[in-house]
């Protein structure tokens, strides 16, 4: 599944190219509470198809109505008239300056939003945005308030959404990225999901009996020993590295590798005693310390009582995106926390039935 920003731009190349009248709406400002954050985009066909949001969907129906009665009112009407897609450059519109807008547009209490609203946006800029894009390039998309015109050049690291008096400034492609060692059933759930959460990903694998079955489009599939690809992937503050396939040969090399890097999350799946184990292995045989493998996370996930691929893909994933975000995690959604927890709880029933005393009592 493609990323979203890419699923819209996309949307709207295809109906600049068909001749149909199209705006899109950047989210480029928010005071308080917003549903959407800055850079958020969304766009809008002429005859009100949207494709992405820049609110829960009452901005979204405001737009449809204020821009497209148009195309299903009668086109005699001067007051349908009045509501199409209009040319010209750029506006800035502001929703949830009130509390009684608030309301009405669903934003949050105290939430106020000003979007960028681009009418007919070029064809053959939005073609070379999308091809760049396609190929996993990093683009800065910068918009002429004046006229709308826009311009594009190759960007080496994302950046933040910037607006002036003359220009918007929008940064588009894969800001993050996901290298998983292991192209097994789990790491095709993972990697689906990391997909439509906006992650480029790479899958490494050299057996060819896991890696010939890989079925999700849109991922890097590569061959080459694990702790080589990690090195070739140079993993940065936006990238996180997984290893999924329980087995030491591949593992444990290309997270000693990814430990050298800036990478924001590390971890390898495996139980409990799996994960004591490897800490033991790379302490006695690969001259590591407690300090260095302390960034090394395992059991990974959040513990949500999962046992099927689909459950622990979710569980990891949901791990990922916290850490993304800056969230610190209760320590009792950790795995092995909780399932100590877990065991505990099942010990202290079982001792109880039994009529024998608790350890420790």
């Amino acid at each position: 599944m493609e990323n979203l920003d890419v699923v819209v731009l996309r949307t709207l190349l295809d109906w600049r190219r068909a001749g149909r009248h199209a705006l899109l709406a950047t989210v480029v400002r928010t005071w308080g509470s917003s549903p959407r954050p800055v850079g958020s985009i969304m766009a809008m066909c002429e005859d009100g198809a949207v494709v992405g949001s820049v609110s829960g969907g009452c901005i979204e129906d405001d737009l449809i109505y204020r821009f497209t009665r148009a195309y299903t009112a009668p086109a005699s009407s001067e007051a349908a008239h009045a509501q199409q897609i209009p040319s010209g450059p750029p506006q800035f519109v502001k929703y949830g300056i009130t509390a009684d807008e608030a309301h009405r547009f669903g934003l949050p209490c105290g939430g106020t939003l000003e979007l960028l609203l681009e009418f007919d946006p070029d064809a053959a800029s939005l073609q070379a945005l999308v091809e760049q894009l396609a190929r996993g390039q990093l683009v800065r998309r910068s918009v002429c308030l004046d006229d709308g015109a826009a311009s594009l050049q190759a960007s080496t690291e994302p950046a933040d959404l910037s607006v002036s008096a003359t220009e918007l400034v929008n940064t588009f492609g894969p800001e993050y990225r996901m290298l998983m060692i292991g192209a097994g059933q789990l790491s095709e759930y993972v990697a689906t999901m990391a997909l439509f959460n906006g992650f480029a990903v790479t899958v490494c694998d050299p057996r060819e009996e896991y890696r010939g079955a890989w079925a999700v489009p849109g991922v890097t599939v590569v061959s080459d020993m694990p702790d080589d690809v990690v090195t070739a992937f140079q993993p940065d503050r936006r990238s996180c590295v997984i290893a999924l396939t329980h087995d030491p040969k591949l593992d444990d090399l290309a997270l000693l590798e990814a430990l050298k890097s800036e990478a924001f999350y590390i971890g390898a799946i495996g139980s409990r005693r799996n994960n004591q184990a490897r800490h033991q292995r790379m302490v006695e045989h690969l001259d590591q310390t407690p300090e260095t493998l302390a960034r090394l996370r395992g059991p990974i996930g959040i513990y949500i009582g999962s046992k099927t691929p689909p459950e622990i893909a979710v569980s990891v994933m949901a791990e990922i995106l916290a850490v993304k975000n800056g969230v610190k995690l209760p320590r009792d959604m950790e795995v092995s926390v909780a399932k100590d927890g877990l065991a505990l709880a099942h010990n202290d029933r079982g001792a109880l039935v039994c009529g024998m005393p608790r350890a420790g009592d």
